[in-house]
C-alpha cells in the first residue's frame, strides 16, 4: 500500500459576501455624507415646525423674509419691487417653482405681502418651508 504525503492543493475560493456586505457598507456611509453637502442658496435663520413637514428633491427658487424684515432673492438682499422684476424675468424664461423661507420671529405681514406679490405674478408653485418637529 502506497502512502501520499503530499499536500493537496485546494483551489483558492472567492468569498463574495463579505465583499458584498463590504460594498454595501461604503455606499450607505457615502450616501449619508452627501446628505451633508447639499448646498442650501439662501440666508441662514430658524425656520417654524410643523408634523407634515417634507423635504423635496426638486431644484426651487428660494425667496427668504428674515426676522428683521429683509427679503431675500437666494442670497442676495433686495426690495420688493426688485423681487418682483426678478421673478417676472425668471418666469418669462420658463416654469418656476419657489419656496418661501421666512423666519419663526418675521412679521407674518411681510411674509403674505410676499407671497401675495408671487401670486400676483402667477407663480403657481409656492411652498413654506418649516422643519420638521422632533
Amino acid at each position: 500500500m502506497r502512502i501520499d504525503l503530499t499536500a493537496r492543493e485546494e483551489k483558492p475560493r472567492l468569498m463574495i459576501i463579505p465583499m458584498i456586505d463590504i460594498i454595501f457598507f461604503l455606499l450607505v456611509f457615502f450616501m449619508m455624507s452627501m446628505l451633508t453637502m447639499v448646498v442650501q442658496k439662501s440666508v441662514p435663520l430658524t425656520l417654524p415646525q410643523a408634523s407634515t413637514a417634507k423635504v423635496s428633491m426638486v431644484e426651487n427658487i428660494p425667496v427668504t423674509v428674515t426676522a428683521d424684515g429683509a427679503v431675500y432673492y437666494e442670497q442676495e438682499k433686495m426690495s420688493l419691487a426688485d423681487l418682483e422684476d426678478r421673478l417676472w424675468k425668471q418666469k418669462q424664461q420658463g416654469e418656476v417653482s419657489i419656496i418661501l423661507r421666512g423666519d419663526a420671529s418675521a412679521d407674518y405681514g411681510k411674509v403674505v405681502q410676499v407671497m401675495d406679490m408671487i401670486k400676483n405674478l402667477g407663480i403657481t408653485k409656492v411652498y413654506i418651508a418649516t422643519d420638521t418637529k422632533g
